[in-house]
């Protein structure tokens, strides 16, 4: 893994612990401007046409639009990859790291039309739990309630991300694991995974760390995607004919160890969908960092011909 590959992941991770971001301005969206992106396959390594992904992805069970949260032009090109997407395959369900699961009912409500704006960033205590700029995903937000699509809230709450990095999972109350999957569906691995963030644990506390803490570090961030993927395979199993966009941190997605693997783990044997196709777009990555023996995703979009943020 290389030394960007590694900041990015890093800076996924932190998240954990500091959960709200420095508002960043947002430069307005320009849907036609990042459909003339590039996309780049990774499995072949080659780059491929525009018009040759798109069908693809509408015909995918999952899509993931792996973000880095503070980048503008990757959720520039989250809104136009989802508007392009429902002109192809109308029934779309979006689901969004950006809101904690105990919360469900406010998006539902905001999508009703009974809440405001204002209300929903209040009642689901947005700038308190994710923090990066509204601007960002506001967009998103209003397509989905002009098209009336559904936003399913898919993240662990703070709270409990929180104590598990400092007491593990055992030490939750029944109380805490209300909006978890049960302790005994969570799979704490691969040892890819592990090896991965034992790596930037390590290099983080410079050495210092003991293999508890790093144990209940790991137990943190596999909640973290277990929580996501079980919200994830109840939306594709309750809504059989949605593609479901997931908006997600590019560190869940790599290699499959985060969310898709587990999603997959999920659905084996459904009736609903008796075959899984997921599809990961890591959103303006650089490319020479994710070229390696196993592809990181399936592909890396790239944005061109973007306004420049003030």
């Amino acid at each position: 893994m290389s030394i960007r590959q590694m900041t990015q992941l890093w800076t996924w991770v932190l998240g954990l612990v500091l959960l709200c971001a420095v508002p960043v301005s947002a430069a307005s969206p320009d849907p036609d401007a990042v459909l003339k992106g590039s996309v780049f396959n990774l499995q072949r390594r080659q780059d491929e046409a525009l018009t040759s992904v798109l069908p693809k992805l509408a015909q995918a069970d999952v899509v993931y639009l792996g973000e880095t949260h503070d980048r503008p032009e990757d959720h520039q090109a989250q809104l136009a990859l989802i508007q392009a997407l429902h002109r192809l395959r109308p029934t779309l369900a979006i689901s969004m790291e950006m809101f904690q699961r105990p919360y469900q009912s406010v998006l539902d409500r905001y999508m009703d039309g009974t809440l405001t704006e204002n209300e929903l960033q209040a009642q689901t205590q947005y700038a308190k739990r994710w923090g990066y700029n509204w601007d960002f995903y506001a967009p998103i937000l209003r397509f989905a309630k002009a098209n009336r699509l559904p936003v399913i809230a898919l993240n662990t709450p703070t709270e409990v991300t929180r104590k598990t990095a400092r007491t593990g999972l055992e030490s939750l109350t029944l109380a805490e694991r209300r909006f978890i999957p049960p302790l005994s569906a969570i799979v704490l691995g691969p040892n890819s995974y592990r090896d991965r963030l034992q790596k930037i644990y390590a290099e983080s506390h410079h050495g210092q760390s003991t293999s508890v803490n790093l144990e209940r570090f790991f137990q943190a961030q596999v909640l973290w995607d277990e929580t996501m993927a079980e919200r994830i395979a109840q939306t594709l199993q309750q809504q059989p004919k949605a593609l479901v966009i997931v908006l997600v941190g590019q560190g869940h997605l790599l290699y499959g160890d985060g969310i898709p693997a587990r999603v997959a783990r999920r659905m084996q044997g459904a009736r609903s969908r008796p075959s899984l196709t997921q599809i990961s777009l890591l959103l303006n990555a650089q490319t020479s960092d994710y070229l390696d023996d196993r592809p990181s995703a399936d592909y890396i979009w790239h944005t061109h011909a973007l306004p420049e943020t003030p």
